[in-house]
């Protein structure tokens, strides 16, 4: 039973940290290291993150500056994100990239909203399908406990009854995981709705 418990809330937080990742890339108008996570190069026939062929900062709210380790990568990266679905354009100086995170309108919050309720729905129906999977096992165990002959002439009403006492451990940690995603969605969208 505790295994069952340890390997649902182990599988629950990977849920959490998927759909936080998810959620951080999405652009809100200020600038975030976060924001180019996704985007690679080709880096000696490798595809490498920005992150690992140079340095990438936020000096001022709204834009990021990336300087390269290898200054001939300059017009590797600039392709890499005007490639990638992110919108942003690049400027450099032969040293520096710059990129000037545009001020979000109105009809682009309310689309980045609705992405940020459809990934925390995602999120939630993971958990809840973990939910099922841990009931299943759980339901299993108390099966395989009742064909070993331990309360057979007992009956099925205290296999019923562990079986609801065993289900709420897990459905405590179902709404304690609901609620991280419930509230990691609403950060993001307090953050899409500030101007």
């Amino acid at each position: 039973m505790q295994e069952v418990l340890q390997n649902t809330e182990s599988r629950m937080k990977k849920t959490i940290e998927s759909t936080a990742a998810k959620l951080s890339h999405i652009q809100t108008g200020r600038a975030t290291t976060a924001l180019l996570d996704q985007v690679t190069i080709n880096y000696y026939g490798n595809k490498t993150p920005l992150n690992q062929v140079g340095t990438i900062t936020t000096p001022e709210p709204r834009q990021l500056v990336i300087q390269p380790w290898d200054k001939t990568l300059i017009k590797d990266i600039e392709k890499a994100i005007a490639q990638s679905d992110l919108g942003l354009a690049t400027s450099n100086d032969g040293n520096l990239i710059r990129i000037q995170v545009p001020e979000l309108t109105t009809e682009r919050r309310v689309e980045l909203t609705k992405l940020v309720k459809k990934l925390a729905e995602e999120g939630r129906v993971a958990i809840r399908n973990i939910r099922r999977d841990a009931n299943d096992a759980i339901k299993k165990l108390d099966g395989a406990e009742a064909t070993s002959g331990s309360r057979r002439s007992k009956g099925r009403g205290g296999d019923k009854k562990s079986g609801r006492s065993d289900a709420d451990p897990v459905q405590k940690l179902t709404d304690t995981y609901v609620n991280k995603i419930n509230d990691l969605a609403e950060a993001k969208e307090a953050e899409l709705l500030e101007t």
